[in-house]
């Protein structure tokens, strides 16, 4: 299975970053990529720098299992975890992009402060706020279930703690900020990652 996420690390990272970069252009003459905010050791630059991190870790996790370097975890060690994994990836997989299609040409990578993009409300962003990070969540849980070992746990954990940075430091004030009632009321209604979970 070290094989097969490698391979799904590969299209997403395609998917969701590479092809829909190279659409955003093509619509807007932007790719969305805003990059690494804050000042170096700030918690918004260890947003952006851990989300990185976080996808380098979980994706040494199947190269290490191929190598050898690394055995599985032996409680997950199994085959209908494993594809249990391959099916939770796909999904994540297939979530993220759903959910950037929805987004439109407000979908970006980052924040820049002087930027306004539309509040987008409509579609899976009706159901959750953050539906694009629910995908990479979900993604990664599959990831680490095809090669469960500790290295790709780390991985996960990481991208939990980065994504939870990024929405709670980053996005949500800069959406407060820009959006103002209209993202307050926003919040009130629709869960962060989840239905219902996280209003405010």
């Amino acid at each position: 299975m070290a094989v097969g996420a490698l391979i799904l690390y590969v299209v997403f990272a395609a998917a969701a970053f590479g092809w829909r970069s190279w659409w955003q252009w093509r619509r807007t003459g932007s790719t969305g990529f805003r990059g690494i905010g804050g000042r170096p050791g700030s918690l918004k630059w260890l947003a952006g720098v851990g989300v990185v991190v976080a996808f380098a870790v979980g994706l040494a996790a199947p190269i290490l299992q191929l190598t050898d370097v690394l055995d599985p975890i032996p409680l997950l060690d199994n085959e209908l975890v494993s594809w249990i994994g391959v099916v939770v990836a796909v999904t994540g997989i297939l979530g993220t992009l759903y959910a950037q299609r929805d987004m439109g040409e407000s979908w970006r990578i980052g924040v820049d402060a002087t930027e306004r993009t539309t509040l987008v409300r409509s579609g899976v962003f009706g159901l959750v706020r953050n539906p694009i990070f629910t995908g990479m969540f979900t993604f990664a849980v599959g990831v680490t279930l095809m090669v469960p070992n500790p290295v790709a746990v780390v991985g996960f954990l990481l991208l939990v703690g980065a994504i939870e940075l990024q929405v709670r430091v980053v996005e949500e004030p800069y959406l407060h900020k820009v959006h103002g009632d209209h993202y307050r009321s926003y919040v009130a209604e629709v869960g962060r990652f989840v239905p219902a979970v996280g209003r405010r």
